[in-house]
C-alpha cells in the first residue's frame, strides 16, 4: 500500500512540472519611458513601500521644498555708504577757495590833484582753516580828465591775510593787505608807482553754498609825489566758494 501511495505521488509531482515547461512565458510590460525614447528620471522600489503610503517622486519632492522655503538673495558685493558732503550748511566744514568780482570806488586825494575814480574790484583768497585765509586783491579805478585832457587811472595790487568769522548766513571779516599802486597821468612831482597799505574789511551774504553778496570798506594808503595820500575805497561784489 505504502509503494502505492508512493508512486502516486511521484506520477502528480511529474505531471505538474511537465505542465510548468510548457507553459507560455510571461514578457514584462513595456515600460511607457522605453516606447517614448527616454530614461526616467527616477526609479520607485514598490516592495519598500508600506500598503496605503503615497510615494512622492524626489524631483517633485525637491521642487515643493525650494518653493516652500526660498532662499534670500545676498548681494556679492554690497554697495559702500555714500560719502559725506563736502560742504555742510550752516557749519564750519565750507570750501576754501573765494573769488570776488563787484564794482569800486575811490576818492584819491593829493596835493597835485584829487580825484573819485570808479572801477573793478577782484579778490581771490585761500582758507588754511575755519578762520585764517591769505588774499591778493586787485582794484583798478577811473576819473574824469584833469590838467591839459589827461585821463586819471588807478590800479591798486596788494595781498596778505584775511581773518573771518564764518557763520550760517553772515560772514564778517577783516585784513590787511600790502602791495604797490600805479597812477596816471604823469606829473613832473614823482614817478607812477609807489607803496600802497590796505586795512579794512566787510561782511559777506550767504545766498547759497556756492555764492555770497559783499560789501566791504577800506582805507588805502599810498606814497605818490614822494608824500602820504590816505585814500578811502568802497566795494561790492558777488564771491564764488569753490
Amino acid at each position: 500500500m505504502k509503494r502505492l501511495f508512493a508512486a502516486v505521488v511521484v506520477m502528480l509531482g511529474s505531471v505538474t512540472a511537465l505542465e510548468a515547461q510548457q507553459a507560455p512565458s510571461v514578457e514584462p510590460e513595456t515600460p511607457l519611458a522605453t516606447v517614448f525614447g527616454y530614461a526616467p528620471m527616477f526609479a520607485v522600489n514598490t516592495n519598500s513601500v508600506t500598503p496605503g503610503t503615497s510615494v512622492i517622486p524626489m524631483a517633485d519632492a525637491s521642487a515643493r521644498s525650494e518653493v516652500a522655503e526660498p532662499v534670500p538673495a545676498v548681494p556679492a558685493n554690497p554697495a559702500p555708504p555714500p560719502p559725506d558732503p563736502k560742504f555742510l550748511y550752516g557749519g564750519r566744514d565750507d570750501y576754501r577757495w573765494q573769488l570776488g568780482l563787484g564794482a569800486s570806488w575811490e576818492r584819491f586825494r593829493s596835493s597835485i590833484f584829487n580825484a573819485s575814480a570808479v572801477g573793478l574790484n577782484t579778490s581771490v583768497a585761500y582758507y588754511t582753516n575755519d578762520w585764517l585765509g591769505i588774499e591778493g586783491n586787485l582794484m583798478t579805478g577811473f576819473a574824469p580828465t584833469i590838467f591839459d585832457h589827461e585821463h586819471v587811472k588807478l590800479f591798486n595790487f596788494t595781498g596778505g591775510p584775511k581773518i573771518a568769522w564764518r557763520q550760517r548766513r553772515w560772514e564778517p571779516w577783516v585784513h590787511g593787505l600790502v602791495g604797490f599802486s600805479h597812477e596816471q597821468p604823469q606829473t613832473a612831482s614823482g614817478g607812477r608807482n609807489a607803496f600802497a597799505a590796505q586795512v579794512g574789511g566787510g561782511a559777506d551774504y550767504r545766498i547759497n553754498p556756492r555764492l555770497s553778496a559783499r560789501l566791504q570798506g577800506d582805507w588805502l594808503h599810498t606814497q605818490f609825489f614822494s608824500q602820504s595820500q590816505n585814500n578811502i575805497t568802497l566795494a561790492g561784489s558777488l564771491v564764488i566758494h569753490f
